[in-house]
């Protein structure tokens, strides 16, 4: 859970570093005034402080990423901008938005925090009651075999674990694209985006 946390904090940190995305401080180009410009005007609509921009290379996608809502990060890809009209890359960024306005980072965060420490609870506890059986009440020796079936049951366990995390975050996705309507008064630039990335 404390790992969780500790990513939480760092993940603008660790997006920048892991995809290097730059951060549009002074607008080079009228793309990036745009970019900026546009998240600027969603935020101001969202009630929020408007979180860094930034750009990073690689096939058409984007996210939003930090520890609160008025210190976000949203960045979109240059395949992104390249393969999409402004409408719907203005839609991307009102789902990345709406992301943010919902607190999704913290969420998912407190979430996936809440299933590791139940993960790793839950093995040692089915591994000490499958080797208290086996030993059939004789004194408990906690050796290679319990280390071994914690292992196995973590794995069971995490990927259960995963499958709950990402229905979850499923839900949290149609959340966001029905938030992004609302920030755009209308849901058709949302529509067309989607069907951009879904072909």
């Amino acid at each position: 859970f404390t790992g969780s946390l500790i990513s939480l904090f760092l993940s603008k940190s660790m997006a920048k570093m892991t995809t290097g995305a730059k951060v549009i401080r002074a607008p080079q180009t009228q793309e990036e005034a745009w970019l900026l410009n546009t998240v600027d005007i969603l935020a101001q609509k969202a009630g929020i402080s408007t979180p860094e921009v930034a750009i990073y290379k690689g096939s058409a996608n984007a996210f939003a990423t930090g520890a609160t809502r008025n210190n976000a990060l949203v960045a979109v890809s240059t395949g992104l901008m390249q393969s999409m009209t402004k409408p719907q890359i203005e839609a991307v960024l009102a789902h990345e938005m709406s992301h943010v306005v919902n607190g999704d980072m913290v969420t998912m965060t407190l979430l996936q925090g809440v299933l590791n420490t139940f993960v790793f609870f839950f093995a040692r506890v089915c591994a000490l009651l499958l080797q208290n059986r086996n030993n059939d009440g004789k004194s408990r020796r906690v050796g290679i075999s319990y280390y071994m079936t914690t292992q196995l049951f973590e794995l069971i366990f995490g990927i259960l674990a995963s499958l709950a995390a990402c229905a979850f975050s499923r839900k949290r996705e149609f959340r966001a694209d029905a938030g992004a309507a609302s920030l755009l008064g209308s849901p058709d630039k949302m529509i067309e985006a989607l069907k951009v990335l879904g072909g």
